[in-house]
């Protein structure tokens, strides 16, 4: 299913009833509080699978920005962007990020 699932209510009027048509009336779409629902746990499952980056330590050397980042127990020094990329969801993997060293 591609797109949100409504549910219309058919109401049959007298003149319907005898010509055997039933009409969807003007304010008889309802949406379901389901949709609701299923997107908010949609919302909560995509927020919850994203890594979480903590940044234990930041540098400013010659213009340029490092922070020290942890994800999933692991450190990493990583730049602006690089951080930008991890804290919307790409993971160290696929960033092709090494672990940091200095520990």
């Amino acid at each position: 299913m591609t797109g949100p699932r409504v549910s219309v209510i058919l109401e049959t009027s007298r003149q319907a009833a005898d010509s055997g048509h039933t009409r969807a009336t003007e304010g008889s779409v309802m949406f379901s509080p389901v949709i609701g629902q299923n997107s908010k746990r949609a919302a909560v499952r995509k927020a919850l699978d994203r890594h979480k980056v903590y940044i234990t330590a930041q540098s400013f050397s010659g213009g340029a920005y490092q922070a020290r980042v942890l994800v999933d127990g692991e450190a990493y020094w990583v730049d602006e962007f690089r951080l930008a990329q991890l804290q919307q969801g790409l993971s160290p993997a696929e960033l092709e990020l090494t672990p940091a060293t200095d520990d």
